[in-house]
């Protein structure tokens, strides 16, 4: 890439060049082309991309990059070039500013390169070592000295010093030790090669994989450990799952060729031909051996790769089940007392089925041994076939014994499990069983006839005899499931419908429970799994518990009636304040707890037409419970009981909640009424004053409580309202919610906690109003002693000015204070005492003014006579 000089003569100053039209206009042009042709070769450089997986070709990436890059920077410093900037630098032209941009990117990059070629220049050697050393121990030599060499470069480097830069540097130094395994370890001729040589080649192979991986760790350890460096936090998946995978295929590897090597060369040696006689036979079987390897040999997936981790885990397990009798024993012994089932398979019949698998395993082995008769009478093959006919005696006899007492404990059980009665009663909470919630009904077909049941088909399926009644039983599994599903379907709607109820709905029903329980009472009493009318006992049982869910949902309905009332009364708002009147302007006192009065009066009548309609619903339920419509059922007298304790609670939570409300109003710095500051001489006192506040506010708080005295008690045992009783001629008393609700000490805490607050809200104010008694002297004085005493002492004009000057003063000063104090819930209306101070102040205004014009015109009069004087003798 070669930037192009402008052919305009350039010789001359700077700032002369940067005058002149016609060499702008050119070098302009020069430095478009130079901007373009730079940004594209920066841009080509940036989408390039390593030109292949190892890391040389990350190296050889950014030796290209900085070779392209340098060239480029050098041609920029020449003095042509130079110059050129210079000169539109000078000139102030519009396309310098792009173009130091792209010098900059370009001198940006081309720093990065050089920084990344002299770092991985560091790291070439080794790598070079990692991809063409010519054995595995070249590779396992290079890798600590290429990690060290990595962590240099990490410390170093201004850029390798970040995940983004080192990770995918060693992704691709595990791919290059991953593609060295790879071409080394060939399955297709690893098993034809010499055998010795083979597990070296794959025991090489698997520890060059783990050496990666352990000198990974211990570099980390040491950088964490200097204290010093930024850590290693990479990304593990991707630097050793791949090496990791091919490390335990190494290691399935290896295991195949020590089973070969170990068990079966060394048993079909040369000392076996001598003993046999036939040569050739053995040689067959040796082919035979060597044909356990087949599958691997014939793969037609590549077993390095993670996606055919699922593939090569079969062809192991397969080779795995072939390989040796001695394991199947070892597997027989050790999990006889516990033997792993197939799923489904019950545990007698699946230890006998886990133990004839096992048994066809070993079976095989032997036979491909009895394709040649001398075989099995050599030493090894002695040994062999003594193991095998230990292990199948065993197995005979584990069978046998598993058998017989599956047998006779089935014969001895399944009568007795037939007569289990079809339902069982058990106490599920520790409350009295007369609650009826404690009670709960299960199904009591037990899992032993299920068991009994799935072992007859399976021991059937294995040519076992098995007993008549088992046979017959197992025939009517399906019956026997049809019923167990019937009955576990009929009570857990039961249950279902029985947990919907509270105490007090359990009591009220108490009788159509039990009437309920006597049709379930055969069920547990006297049918078992032998009778023949199960079906219709169902039938039964469901057709009572349809019934008795019908009236639990109308006592529902009915109940949500009652609660959504009820909700209705505890949600009302008993203080609702008034609007101001016109925008800023709030009522007065009086007129706001007025106000508070008849908007309660409206809707506490409201609330009461909800509470007398409970008693019609309650009657209703009566109905449909009892079949009465008194009001009065002995039935229902809990019930009664229980929803009075619910209107109580919410009685009491209304006038609580509502307490509560209106404190947070009275400590809120929202006003709500008005009061006005007056002078009452002496004093500045409150109009309505603070005690007439305090009693408005205990006499809204009694009301707010008193409205329970409208909510009427029922009888005892009823919901019928009690009538007023008469004491005296004169005195009536009607039992109402008050006398119990008034008590409660968290509405009684709140009525105090609302007084105190108030009553600090009226000591506050009427410490504010202390500041205004400053004036007090514009109305404690008596004026007319004060304007004598000052005539007596016939003061000078100056006197009458200073004490005028101080008035007006004082007039003045009070029209610049706040007219109104907001604090908390209550405006203070400070108007009429200002003016009140205004008037005083002007009266000793006009005292004084009156004094002076009569103490100007006695001395005028004075001067005046004593001017005739004065004249009249000099006449004479």
């Amino acid at each position: 890439i070669k930037l192009e000089m402008p052919t305009i003569n350039l010789d001359g100053e700077v700032t002369v060049l940067a005058t002149v039209p016609e060499v702008i206009e050119a070098l302009e042009s020069c430095a478009m082309t130079w901007q373009k042709l730079i940004s594209t070769a920066l841009e080509e450089q940036l989408k390039k991309v390593p030109q292949g997986n190892g890391p040389l070709a990350e190296v050889d990436l950014w030796r290209e990059r900085n070779n392209t890059l340098s060239a480029l920077t050098e041609q920029t410093k020449l003095s042509d070039v130079q110059k050129v900037l210079e000169i539109l630098q000078e000139a102030e032209s519009e396309h310098i500013g792009d173009l130091q941009i792209v010098l900059s990117d370009l001198r940006k990059c081309h720093m990065e390169a050089l920084d990344n070629v002299k770092f991985l220049s560091t790291l070439e050697r080794h790598l070079k070592n990692l991809t063409y050393g010519t054995g595995f121990n070249v590779v396992l030599d290079t890798i600590p000295s290429l990690m060290n060499a990595l962590r240099m470069v990490w410390i170093i480097s201004r850029h390798y010093n970040k995940d983004e830069r080192m990770v995918p540097l060693m992704e691709r130094i595990a791919w290059e030790i991953s593609a060295r395994v790879y071409k080394v370890v060939d399955l297709h001729t690893l098993f034809k090669e010499d055998r010795a040589a083979a597990k070296k080649k794959i025991a090489e192979a698997k520890s060059t994989l783990e050496q990666w991986k352990k000198c990974y760790f211990a570099v980390r350890a040491e950088i964490e450990a200097s204290g010093r460096e930024q850590h290693w936090e990479f990304d593990r998946k991707r630097l050793f799952e791949k090496t990791d995978y091919m490390t335990s295929v190494c290691q399935d590897l290896y295991d195949i060729l020590q089973v070969i090597i170990e068990e079966f060369y060394n048993i079909f040696g040369p000392e076996l031909k001598t003993v046999t006689g036939d040569p050739k036979r053995i040689d067959d079987l040796l082919r035979a051996v060597k044909g356990l390897t087949s599958p691997v040999e014939e793969l037609t997936f590549d077993p390095f790769s993670i996606k055919s981790a699922h593939d090569w885990k079969l062809i192991m397990e397969e080779f795995k089940e072939e390989v040796s009798v001695e394991n199947v024993k070892q597997i027989f012994v050790q999990n006889l007392k516990d033997p792993p089932l197939y799923k489904n398979h019950p545990p007698v019949a699946g230890a006998i089925y886990w133990s004839r698998a096992l048994f066809y395993r070993i079976k095989r082995t032997i036979i491909r041994f009895q394709e040649v008769e001398e075989l099995l009478a050599s030493e090894r093959g002695k040994e062999v076939k003594q193991i095998y006919l230990q292990v199948a005696k065993r197995m005979k006899e584990y069978e046998d014994q598993k058998y017989n007492q599956w047998r006779d404990g089935t014969e001895q059980t399944l009568p007795l499990l037939l007569k289990n009665t079809l339902l069982t009663v058990i106490t599920v909470t520790e409350e009295p069983v007369t609650t009826k919630k404690g009670v709960c009904f299960i199904v009591n077909f037990s899992p032993m006839l299920h068991e009994i049941i799935v072992e007859t088909k399976y021991m059937e399926q294995l040519g076992f005899p098995v007993p008549e009644i088992a046979r017959y039983v197992a025939l009517q599994e399906d019956k026997y499931l049809r019923y167990t599903n019937g009955l576990k379907n009929m009570l857990d709607r039961y249950h279902r419908l029985m947990g919907t109820l509270n105490e007090a709905e359990t009591k009220l029903l108490d009788d159509h429970i039990q009437e309920l329980w006597r049709v379930f009472k055969s069920g547990h009493r006297r049918l078992n799994w032998n009778s023949l009318g199960i079906g219709d006992f169902i039938v039964r049982c469901t057709q009572a518990i349809r019934k008795f869910e019908s009236l639990v949902h109308q006592i529902h309905n009915n109940s949500e009636d009652i609660s959504n009332k009820l909700l209705f009364i505890e949600s009302t708002n008993l203080f609702k304040f008034p609007l101001s009147k016109n925008g800023d302007e709030l009522p007065k006192a009086k007129e706001f707890f007025e106000y508070l009065k008849c908007e309660r009066a409206k809707d506490v009548a409201h609330m009461v037409r909800k509470y007398t309609a409970i008693s019609q619903l309650l009657i209703k339920v009566e109905g449909r419970v009892a079949n009465t419509n008194s009001g009065k059922s002995p039935k229902l007298t809990s019930y009664y009981a229980y929803w009075e304790n619910r209107i109580y609670q919410v009685l009491t939570q209304l006038i609580v909640k509502n307490l509560q409300a209106f404190n947070a109003a009275i400590l809120a710095n929202v006003p709500l009424f008005q009061t006005e500051a007056i002078l009452s001489v002496p004093e500045i006192i409150l109009q309505p004053n603070a005690s007439e506040i305090d009693k408005m506010t205990v006499q809204c708080i009694r009301d707010c409580v008193e409205v329970t005295k409208h909510f009427v008690r029922w009888m005892h045992g009823t919901c019928i309202e009690c009538p007023p009783q008469h004491i005296k001629e004169d005195e009536v008393i009607t039992f109402s919610f008050y006398s119990d609700v008034s008590q409660n000490p968290l509405i009684i805490e709140q009525a105090i906690l609302i007084t105190q607050n108030v009553h600090k809200l009226l000591a506050s104010l009427s410490k504010y109003l202390n500041q205004w008694k400053r004036y007090h002297l514009l109305w404690k004085l008596d004026k007319d002693i004060v304007m004598e005493r000052l005539a007596a002492e016939k003061p000078a004009c100056i006197t009458f000015d200073e004490e005028l000057q101080f008035y007006m003063k004082v007039a003045q000063e009070v029209t610049q204070q706040p007219l109104i104090k907001d604090e908390q819930f209550i405006r203070l209306q400070l108007a009429p005492l200002a003016y009140t101070v205004q008037e005083n102040a002007r009266g000793w205004m006009i005292s004084l003014g009156k004094l002076l014009n009569e103490s100007a015109r006695e001395e005028l009069f004075s001067l005046q006579e004593e001017i005739q004087v004065g004249v009249f003798s000099s006449c004479c």
